[in-house]
């Protein structure tokens, strides 16, 4: 895999965890351990939009009963 959008700079990596890169068009990419599965760009809009639908289908489905 070539090295795609400073994928492996630690500065791109907040806290180790969350992925936060303006210069990366990609709102899913993939975790720093590739292993391990795909996680959100957080410097992409889309990020938060998927955030706020998982977050209100759980709280849909928690105050329905």
């Amino acid at each position: 895999m070539e090295q795609d959008f400073q994928h492996d700079n630690p500065e791109n990596w907040k806290w180790g965890m969350f992925y936060f890169n303006r210069n990366d068009s990609r709102f899913i990419v993939p975790k720093r351990v590739q292993v391990l599965g795909w996680t959100l760009n957080f410097a992409h809009p889309i990020s938060y939009i998927i955030i706020l639908l998982i977050l209100a289908f759980v709280l849909y489905k928690s105050f329905k009963n």
